[in-house]
């Protein structure tokens, strides 16, 4: 089950790459040079191995379970070998801030869970759907950002470098 669920995500990360994606990125000047093609795609798809992984607060591992961050900081570490900051916030820091209309399958969603800002943050899939550890007693899952209690939370996007 969890293979098949995988393979329709990567089928689905590959039809965020239309043309017309490509036409908003194209237009739009950035200071800093995007990452190479298929950089966050590759970050996504890392990722959703980790569907069904346990909650744990402050969890960085597989092994012992993840927290929004740690599964965040784990997959990007397994990918560049480079730290990132510890918590949401911190990481809601670091790399680039980018308009919801250019987001892109591995860019980093933020929310406001837990009534600060920045305080929740997943992997941006595409299709509005974001891969996250959302709290106790879940698991690592899939979300719609388009559900009423997402876009109420919403903060904002960043891209990391890769």
């Amino acid at each position: 089950m969890k293979r098949c669920m995988v393979a329709i995500l990567l089928l689905l990360l590959g039809a965020c790459a239309s043309p017309v994606r490509q036409e908003i990125a194209r237009d739009t000047s950035v200071a800093e040079a995007p990452p190479p093609a298929g950089a966050g795609q590759e970050l996504a798809m890392r990722a959703l191995g980790f569907v069904g992984v346990p909650y744990r607060w402050g969890g960085s591992s597989p092994d012992t379970g993840f927290d929004c961050s740690g599964l965040i900081r784990y997959v990007y570490e397994q990918i560049t070998g480079r730290p990132l900051p510890y918590n949401a916030y911190g990481l809601a820091r670091f790399g680039t801030t980018i308009d919801d209309a250019e987001l892109q399958p591995g860019d980093l969603v933020f929310f406001n869970t837990m009534r600060e800002p920045y305080s929740h943050v997943g992997i941006y899939l595409g299709e509005s759907r974001f891969l996250h550890a959302p709290s106790s007693g879940s698991t690592v899952r899939i979300a719609d950002m388009n559900k009423r209690y997402w876009q109420r939370r919403y903060n904002g996007a960043r891209r990391l470098p890769i």
